[in-house]
């Protein structure tokens, strides 16, 4: 029962150091989108068309990639509150089973 417990706690602490990084991976891709606006900026000074548009696809690929992680997170999130739910409802369920038990108890005797 402890030993189950500290199991769960365990894989939660888990699941939060992979959410911290995952919200530490979409900083530094909101930082590089940053620095490739800012490098369009100054390529439209220079007028490279053909670089900006690469440029420009490069940046609806970190756009996809940000998208991609925003989903990942939203799933961690959903199975970090699955988690919770299953901590929440374990003594609950450790109840049912222990009256469970106390009423077999109770008819055989």
């Amino acid at each position: 029962m402890l030993l189950l417990l500290l199991l769960l706690l365990l894989l939660l602490l888990l699941l939060l150091l992979l959410l911290l990084l995952l919200l530490l991976l979409l900083l530094l891709l909101l930082l590089l989108m940053l620095l490739l606006l800012l490098l369009l900026q100054l390529l439209l000074l220079l007028q490279q068309l053909c670089i900006l548009l690469l440029l420009l696809l490069l940046l609806l690929l970190l756009l996809l990639l940000l998208l991609l992680l925003l989903l990942l997170l939203q799933l961690l999130l959903l199975l970090l509150l699955l988690l919770l739910l299953l901590l929440l409802l374990l003594p609950l369920l450790l109840l049912l089973l222990m009256l469970l038990l106390l009423l077999d108890a109770a008819t055989i005797t």
